[in-house]
């Protein structure tokens, strides 16, 4: 079974031949230490450990050009970097695993706003591959499922303005958030109408969001429902109507409170669970059915230094045979594996996994 079959018959409750298994997310310190301890040198990461292909359209969504920035002090520990739109933010020279921290963002109001709008053109030749025409043709024999973006309806606005400062917005100023949310919806459509023309066989779509914490989401549902909603629904009833089910959201932190909306908003596979924030695979199936598709919610604590492999099974075990004998679920560490967890423990999550869902 080629991967872009497996990834259909997983998510779409089929009899794969096994599971689909998303290529894991895994920090630069991660790989140099499981280098350090075995792992071999001279064969790819995911050919290694037996992850499917699974590949986006490099579309370009980012804001074009981007913001000039620039080093504006430095010292021994961090650097303090500004941008020509004015934001600000400070970066450790020490530290991979976590954020900068924001000085000042580069949108506070509708004049950096109106800015950043004329760099969000979903016309300019820059949003699509130089070499279009071949990349299309190497698409077109494919053995792996092929993806597309959505866009992000409060992570890229977040970014911009900062949580603190958008949290206030949705009171202060609703008119401004609304039109920016609006607006990305505008830009994402104008974006894909190409690649969906021009590509009719689109295996899934994705959006980022990153808009939960540990308890619950960082805007209500009630705020979710009334500025995030409908575009997505927009968008959504565009991949639709290009023959596109599966459209995923990655989205950290518990989720629980927002799923409905973005079953709602047509977005059906969730991921990556995180289990320290509270998400409990078992319990969405039991809530939603088969009309919820899920990939993580493998907790990366069971496989941490002093952990053992009676732990990671004991992980594995509580959640992974039943969601496999349900169907429209894919295990997947629930984020990032830090470099706290060792190669030992890691490999033998993937082989015990691979040994469990198998057809």
């Amino acid at each position: 079974m080629t991967a872009r079959e497996r990834f259909h018959e997983t998510f779409r409750y089929g009899r794969p031949d096994r599971v689909f298994m998303h290529p894991q997310w895994v920090f630069g310190e991660t790989r140099e230490r499981w280098l350090r301890e075995g792992m071999p040198a001279d064969i790819h990461f995911n050919t290694f450990f037996g992850f499917d292909r699974i590949e986006l359209v490099p579309l370009n969504t980012s804001p074009h050009p981007a913001l000039n920035t620039w080093v504006a002090e430095k010292t021994e520990e961090y650097s303090i970097y500004q941008d020509e739109f004015g934001g600000a933010y400070k970066r450790w020279h020490d530290r991979e695993i976590g954020m900068s921290q924001w000085l000042a963002y580069p949108i506070r109001g509708r004049e950096q706003w109106e800015a950043m709008k004329l760099r969000l053109d979903a016309n300019s030749p820059i949003r699509y591959p130089e070499y279009w025409e071949d990349l299309k043709r190497c698409y077109r024999d494919r053995d792996y499922p092929l993806g597309i973006h959505a866009g992000s309806y409060y992570g890229w606005i977040r970014n911009w303005v900062g949580m603190e400062h958008l949290a206030l917005w949705y009171a202060d100023c609703p008119d401004l958030v609304h039109e920016m949310t609006e607006y990305i919806a505008d830009f994402m459509l104008k974006l894909l109408d190409r690649a969906l023309r021009e590509i009719p066989d689109l295996d899934y779509a994705l959006m980022w969001e990153d808009m939960c914490f540990k308890t619950g989401p960082l805007i209500s549902p009630a705020m979710f429902r009334e500025f995030m909603l409908e575009p997505m629904k927009r968008v959504t009833a565009r991949l639709h109507e290009a023959g596109i089910d599966i459209i995923m959201v990655d989205c950290d932190g518990r989720v629980d409170e927002l799923l409905p909306l973005w079953l709602e908003a047509g977005v059906n596979l969730h991921y990556p669970l995180e289990v320290a924030a509270g998400c409990d695979p078992l319990k969405y199936r039991e809530l939603y059915g088969r009309d919820i598709l899920l990939l993580g919610a493998i907790d990366k604590r069971a496989m941490r230094d002093g952990c053992t492999r009676a732990d990671v099974e004991r992980e594995v075990m509580s959640k992974v045979p039943e969601l496999w004998k349900q169907g429209g679920y894919s295990p997947f560490v629930d984020h990032a594996v830090p470099p706290d967890v060792p190669f030992e423990l890691f490999k033998y999550y993937v082989d015990l996994v691979q040994e469990i869902c198998r057809n």
